[in-house]
């Protein structure tokens, strides 16, 4: 990398100019990083339901022109003042949350839920002086969930980025920023599994999929996927998933059919779809006395969650996580581990490729339901 420390830099970046419609590729100048921040060269970036869904406007308070992006890989270009745990030519990831290390939340061994960079869809600028780091002809370009990694180069907190082995592949490990990592720690570190527990996955996309990915890394000896689409259950036994069941194969409510297969209901449930009908399933579904259930799935904002008292009182226990319980700094490098210790395996998440001048492919197949990662190579 030529090195253009404290200049403005020009580079392409994917801009979504309005809702729904296709990413146009334009010449953007990204500003030198700020105080606490730094300027990343992204390598590679991939695509999560996430940033189509704030594309499609679903989301609150709608926000164009923007650079969407948040599951990437990279390299540091150059840092702001105060950095000192990060120097030009680290690999990193950025992440769509962060880690100030100085909160309540950052230093409480139980919570990721950093109170300075915990994500929000809303902002559109960085939290140093309230502007974007990204501007065409002097207009500026928002961010997006303080990552925008659909862009040749972005400026990202420091408190996003996780440096990570430089050994690791950057066009594998890249999706481990967010929806793999989240379901995996989800299973590994919220409901923990034993070694020959039962476990029931509801949704088999790529966050339930990597769920799956961690009760067979704790070694459950039955995973039972739940989804109402039997097309991805030949997929989903990679994922070490033993058996399925499509709720519209039956008449009676889905955790009755899991009661009755599992002697009383499984070990431990995740719930990666969102729809709170799956959350009370999910919940319902383990057994009395020790089940725990773990909701991952972010569900519809007026939805209401429904269980009779008892279900509780008869020692269930519902948890809730965010990105899988893990501190994006302290514990993704050791998530990468996992993977170039061939403990976790990332390639069977990775379904397509392509050229980053072909982006709209990846938000086609997604619309599509085809395959589970799209990677977006930014060099050809």
């Amino acid at each position: 990398m030529a090195c253009a420390a404290g200049q403005v830099i020009r580079c392409k970046a994917a801009v979504a100019w309005e809702a729904g419609k296709p990413l146009v590729i334009e010449e953007v100048e990204v500003a030198p990083p700020q105080a606490n921040e730094v300027r990343l060269k992204i390598l590679y970036t991939s695509l999560c339901h996430t940033d189509v869904y704030f594309w499609e406007a679903k989301g609150q308070n709608p926000l164009f022109p923007r650079i969407y992006g948040h599951e990437a890989g990279g390299i540091v270009e150059s840092v702001g003042e105060g950095v000192t745990d990060l120097k030009p030519g680290d690999h990193v990831l950025p992440v769509f949350t962060g880690e100030c290390r100085d909160c309540a939340h950052c230093k409480s061994e139980e919570s990721n839920m950093c109170d300075l960079l915990r994500i929000n869809t809303d902002r559109g600028v960085m939290l140093n002086d309230g502007k974007s780091r990204f501007s065409i002809n002097g207009k500026p370009i928002y961010h997006f969930v303080g990552t925008s990694t659909f862009s040749e180069y972005t400026v990202v907190h420091v408190g996003c980025v996780a440096k990570i082995n430089p050994l690791a592949p950057l066009d594998k490990v890249c999706v481990l920023s967010c929806g793999i990592s989240t379901g995996l720690g989800a299973t590994l570190n919220v409901a923990k599994p034993s070694k020959g527990s039962t476990v029931a996955i509801f949704g088999l996309g790529a966050v339930g999929l990597a769920a799956a990915e961690g009760a067979r890394i704790a070694g459950a000896s039955r995973i039972i996927g739940v989804d109402l689409n039997s097309n991805r259950f030949e997929e989903a036994k990679k994922f070490g998933v033993t058996e399925f069941v499509n709720p519209k194969d039956h008449k009676k409510p889905v955790q009755e059919v899991i009661a009755e297969i599992t002697n009383g209901g499984v070990d431990r449930s995740v719930e990666c779809t969102g729809n709170v009908n799956a959350m009370i399933s999910a919940f319902e579904c383990v057994h009395d006395g020790w089940g725990v259930a773990v909701l991952v799935g972010v569900p519809h904002k007026d939805a209401v969650f429904k269980t009779h008292p008892m279900n509780l009182l008869n020692e269930r226990t519902l948890k809730g996580t965010f990105f899988g319980n893990y501190k994006p700094r302290s514990d993704l490098p050791s998530v990468v581990e996992k993977y170039m210790t061939k403990e976790l395996e990332v390639e069977k998440f990775i379904t397509h490729s392509v050229p980053f001048s072909e982006i709209n492919k990846a938000f086609e197949y997604m619309l599509k339901g085809e395959g589970l990662r799209c990677i977006i190579r930014m060099e050809e």
